[in-house]
């Protein structure tokens, strides 16, 4: 069976790279991945950052305006750096201009977010949950009174209210024990980070199955999702070479080449990709790191979208 009838498939947004990303590559791969059946097109949302990286919900408010059907989401925004007042307004924008397309992932962040963005790291996790809880009532209610540790509204009205309903769908991330838990009780999914290796994925996707279930939540109106980093050629050495330079230049971290990459020819990345779903995926985000034209095309075929 085809890979695209197991599972939704999404596409990363040429958005983040050592080298320059033409404008042209982002407006052909929204648009051909949209016409080769794929559910939805994400970005990672990274500001300092040594590689170029563009801002997540202006790119996808781009993408938005150049499709039609196609979803949008970016995976993840660390929420406790950002006001989520500012955020529900921008997400609900997003959402009207994409006719009800747009995707929120959110996470809780590394230690270097908070120094970064002069935030207090004490009581994030509560910080998180207020502001998830604050999104979802500016979203849906008119008239806003909230009273948290960290947010306070006092009959506050945002009038510009997303499209889908009840709002749009928030994606977790977190790889840790109590992030898997988080995402069972707020989130409407939850994807793997791209930065985890898929031994990490295999022991975390039963957790949050099992979360699930301990909150009553049924599993299967809940997406579990792979991030990965990925490149496929004819020539294995080529792809892993791509992939170990991504992981190397941008994550530091060239052991993830072998433990978290996708790499190879397109039988073995389809044995790779199709690994990723018996191990509890049902979402997989393809993240082509270099030669997004060709890459997209050899994923189509490779997952039988083409």
């Amino acid at each position: 069976m085809a890979i695209k009838d197991q599972i939704p498939l999404g596409f990363s947004l040429p958005h983040r790279s050592p080298d320059p990303i033409a404008v042209s590559d982002i407006n052909h791969v929204a648009q051909r991945a949209e016409a080769l059946g794929f559910r939805d097109l994400w970005v990672t949302d990274n500001t300092l950052d040594p590689a170029s990286c563009f801002d997540s919900l202006t790119l996808l408010t781009h993408a938005a305006a150049l499709t039609h059907t196609i979803h949008v989401g970016v995976s993840v925004l660390v929420l406790p750096v950002h006001n989520p007042i500012h955020t529900a307004h921008r997400v609900a924008t997003l959402d009207y201009l994409s006719n009800g397309r747009a995707i929120l992932g959110v996470g809780l962040g590394r230690d270097h977010h908070f120094t970064e963005f002069q935030m207090p790291r004490t009581r994030r996790v509560r910080r998180f949950r207020e502001s998830v809880e604050l999104m979802k009532a500016l979203w849906t209610e008119q008239a806003i009174t909230y009273k948290g540790e960290r947010f306070e509204l006092e009959n506050a009205v945002m009038g510009r209210k997303p499209v889908q309903q009840p709002h749009p769908p928030i994606w977790l991330g977190g790889g840790h024990p109590d992030a898997l838990k988080r995402a069972a009780v707020l989130g409407d999914g939850w994807m793997g980070a791209g930065g985890s290796s898929t031994a990490a994925f295999s022991e975390q996707a039963p957790q949050v199955r099992a979360a699930l279930e301990a909150t009553g939540r049924a599993p299967a109106t809940f997406p579990i999702s792979k991030r990965a980093f990925m490149s496929v050629h004819e020539r294995a050495d080529v792809a892993r070479a791509e992939v170990h330079r991504w992981f190397t230049e941008v994550y530091h971290n060239p052991e993830l080449t072998a433990t978290g990459g996708v790499h190879g020819t397109p039988e073995q990345v389809r044995e790779q990709l199709e690994e990723i779903v018996s191990l509890g995926a049902d979402h997989l985000l393809l993240n082509p790191v270099t030669r997004y034209r060709e890459q997209l095309e050899a994923l189509a075929e490779i997952t039988g979208l083409s």
